[in-house]
């Protein structure tokens, strides 16, 4: 199946705000989603940001959920999750993240994805002068 623009309708892996708990999940999330589960992204690291994450490529591994979209909710929750995440298309100068595909591991094995990384411009800025979250889940730093 495809969403908007012909695009794969993958779930998505969060790791910041939109995971099960914060603030994000409830506002967002919460009535719109058909599965959660645990789910780790190998091959980023994750830095600290103002008040949420980022993912960054990298030689690392990302603790967040892997979030599936209830099928009569998925096209709404794409374009929220767009506006939220500051992602306004491929190749826009004005993105603070762009939605990649990417596998994604739970307990069952890979799984495509849609994940939210930092835009060129940020991660550049995160890989010279950003702080590093050990062990790449933001939910348990210190």
């Amino acid at each position: 199946m495809t969403g908007r623009h012909g695009e794969p309708r993958l779930p998505f892996f969060v790791y910041g705000t939109l995971r099960a708990g914060r603030h994000n999940h409830d506002l967002y999330l919460r009535g719109s989603t058909a599965a959660e589960e645990p789910a780790r992204l190998r091959g980023a690291l994750l830095y600290e940001g103002p008040g949420y994450p980022y993912a960054v490529e990298g030689d690392g591994v990302v603790t967040g959920e892997l979030v599936t979209a209830a099928p009569d909710r998925y096209g709404a929750l794409v374009a929220v999750l767009d506006r939220l995440e500051e992602y306004f298309g491929p190749g826009d100068p004005r993105n603070l993240f762009v939605r990649v595909e990417r596998t994604v591991h739970t307990a069952s094995g890979g799984v495509p994805a849609w994940v939210y990384l930092a835009a060129g411009p940020v991660a550049r800025e995160l890989r010279a002068k950003g702080t590093p979250i050990p062990g790449g889940d933001w939910s348990a730093r210190g």
